[in-house]
């Protein structure tokens, strides 16, 4: 295993344990003496990942726990959280036992984590993934996962969701509206 900081490839592990995510490994450097720990993995096989237009890609762990943090930015979400909902989604997938899962059961997957993770989170990557067509889907999405009884929905979900209707308000002061672009340009 080589040194994150000095590259060396030569390190002695200090201590072992388990972990949800496999075996967590303490190393020092045989160098320069700096210690780090690694996390060692069950290797499956690689599983592919069947996109809209037909491309195939590995599953990539690192890829979902991105968007996953993404929705989850600025929300009081643990990242043990995520990497349990990260974690209990690539297990979920390794226990299909198929060469190829599509991605809209990933996408589904993420979005079932997130719902009972934390609303705010949800309703972001449910934006982005299902790419609402107008404001109206949007809102029954809204509403749908409002009458959901999940114990998580709070007055910040309602303050964040708040939506103009009529687009015809003023902005609150203080606030600027994009500049519109300049004619012949």
């Amino acid at each position: 295993m080589r040194c994150p900081y000095c590259d060396h490839d030569n390190s002695r592990v200090t201590d072992s344990r388990d972990a949800s995510d496999g075996i967590k490994r303490r190393r020092e450097c045989a160098r320069c003496g700096l210690r780090f720990t690694t996390v060692e993995r069950v290797f499956t096989g690689a599983q592919l990942v069947v996109k809209r237009d037909g491309r195939r890609e590995e599953f990539d762990r690192e890829k979902v726990r991105q968007g996953v943090l993404t929705a989850c930015a600025k929300r009081p979400v643990s990242s043990q959280a995520i990497d349990r909902m990260v974690d209990d989604m690539e297990r979920q997938i390794s226990a299909l036992a198929k060469a190829e899962v599509p991605a809209s059961l990933v996408g589904r997957m993420v979005m079932e984590g997130l719902k009972s993770l934390d609303h705010v989170a949800y309703v972001r990557f449910a934006s982005v993934y299902r790419n609402f067509a107008d404001l109206e889907s949007f809102a029954q999405e809204v509403e749908a996962l409002q009458r959901d009884p999940e114990p998580n929905l709070d007055a910040a979900l309602e303050a964040q969701l708040s939506l103009p209707i009529t687009g015809a308000e003023t902005p609150e002061k203080g606030v600027r509206r994009p500049k519109k672009p300049a004619a012949g340009g």
